[in-house]
């Protein structure tokens, strides 16, 4: 591989680019629109945006936050997510997942990373602005986990490509059950569910990258993340009693950590 420092440049430059897209697909997906056409354009006054309005990391401060035609105000989120995006991609260049097997390719790994990475962002910031989980891409997310599961293991031994294969299939399997089961319990228990489908569905694609360990150790990260925010959200006053709050985040926060630091890091923390 290149040398880590020249790779970090170009992942960066390649994250903002893919996390500007990120950001139409978490705008236009709940909205079923297409996101391939029309081309980018104020959602103000639907101004098409030229080349130099639409350059990521950039054109946000240039236009100091401000719609060159209408002068509305175009958030922060945007290029905050561009931001986002970039430091996720560099930072696979410097992760150590284990999720793949000990000797998985490099650049496989790399390209896999980058997938499940920006993979998770529409998902956190759809799941943020309306409590919902796309099946689409929790669905397709997990078939591509095994696609990958199955290029890197398959790449390594066809034997433990095979068996890595069907851990991770279990692995979502297991996800998904598990937080049905668990949402059933808390329905019966408590009257109301206590965690979405779309939480299975998103549990179900990182078992499908992590594998059943990865994934109980994103299970334990999202729990005590999750449970942190709640507690701060309701101390504050931001958060009633009984207000929902999207879970999914917190899956996803978990996952990528998982992936970024590997197995054996978070295993590490655990009491003996």
């Amino acid at each position: 591989m290149p040398d880590p420092a020249t790779l970090s440049l170009a992942a960066a430059v390649l994250g903002a680019c893919f996390g500007s897209f990120l950001n139409v697909v978490a705008w236009r997906l709940p909205r079923q629109e297409s996101l391939v056409t029309p081309r980018s354009h104020c959602t103000h006054c639907g101004t098409r945006l030229r080349w130099f309005e639409n350059v990521p990391l950039l054109s946000w401060v240039l236009l100091a936050g401000r719609c060159r035609t209408c002068q509305r105000p175009i958030s922060v989120r945007y290029w905050l997510v561009e931001w986002l995006s970039a430091g996720l991609w560099v930072a696979a260049v410097w992760a150590r997942p284990t999720a793949m097997g000990a000797a998985a390719d490099p650049w496989l790994l790399l390209l896999a990373g980058w997938l499940l990475l920006s993979w998770l962002i529409p998902l956190v910031l759809i799941d943020l602005d309306h409590l919902w989980l796309p099946e689409p891409l929790c669905r397709y997310g997990l078939l591509l986990g095994l696609l990958c599961t199955g290029v890197i293991g398959l790449a390594q031994d066809p034997a433990s490509g095979r068996l890595l294969l069907l851990h991770h299939l279990l692995a979502a399997g297991v996800g998904l059950l598990g937080f049905e089961a668990v949402s059933g319990v808390a329905e019966r228990l408590l009257g109301k569910p206590a965690l979405g489908l779309g939480d299975a569905k998103l549990a179900a694609l990182l078992g499908a990258w992590l594998g059943l360990t990865g994934l109980v150790l994103t299970v334990v990260l999202a729990v005590f993340s999750g449970a942190a925010c709640g507690l701060a959200g309701r101390l504050s006053g931001r958060l009633a009693p009984g207000q929902p709050f999207p879970f999914g985040p917190f899956l996803a926060l978990g996952g990528a950590a998982v992936w970024l630091l590997g197995n054996r890091f978070w295993l590490a923390l655990l009491p003996a």
